[in-house]
């Protein structure tokens, strides 16, 4: 019989994939259920509701990126850029998730996170106060990098990953 982890994290996978498939207003869980055989009670055990459910598969991507800026100090910008893009690159498919339907944005007041994590990594890549075009140059490089590990994610990572970071670093004029 398999663990009741084994189970969530069953249910967490097909869900993602339905919700980046499909959207997740479009998602039932009645199909997230008969696609794993079983049960709609059963997948209530482990998950009150769709809400409850999204939110614990958007909530690594929030805990990562918490522990990514409160973690990061100033200094090799490059490395900075290329550390993030490996970050975002793990989680590409919640990004997904996120662009496919907007209303996502409401999970774990993301909407506001998001704009404070890129504040937050525009000064430890540019310092404290940077003049409105540099700050226009980094939301362009880190945005760029978000799109292009959605965009590009039938691609290797290695080679997505060199092309997105020498953008990035070409728009930060490294």
């Amino acid at each position: 019989m398999a663990r009741p982890s084994d189970t969530k994290a069953r249910i967490q996978a097909v869900a993602r994939e339905l919700f980046v498939e499909q959207g997740v207003q479009n998602t039932s869980l009645r199909q997230i259920s008969d696609r794993l055989g079983i049960t709609k009670p059963a997948l209530y055990y482990h998950f009150a509701s769709r809400d409850e459910l999204v939110r614990s598969i958007i909530q690594p991507l929030v805990e990562d990126m918490e522990r990514f800026v409160a973690t990061r100090e100033s200094g090799e910008a490059r490395e900075l850029l290329e550390e993030y893009f490996d970050m975002i690159w793990r989680h590409r498919d919640i990004t997904v998730m996120i662009v496919r339907e907007m209303s996502t944005l409401g999970y774990l007041d993301l909407g506001q996170r998001m704009f404070d994590w890129r504040r937050r990594l525009i000064t430890l890549l540019l310092g404290p106060d940077p003049t409105p075009a540099r700050h226009i140059h980094a939301t362009v490089a880190i945005g760029g990098m978000s799109d292009c590990s959605v965009e590009y994610a039938h691609l290797p990572l290695d080679e997505v990953k060199s092309a997105a970071v020498d953008a990035a670093a070409a728009a930060l004029g490294l």
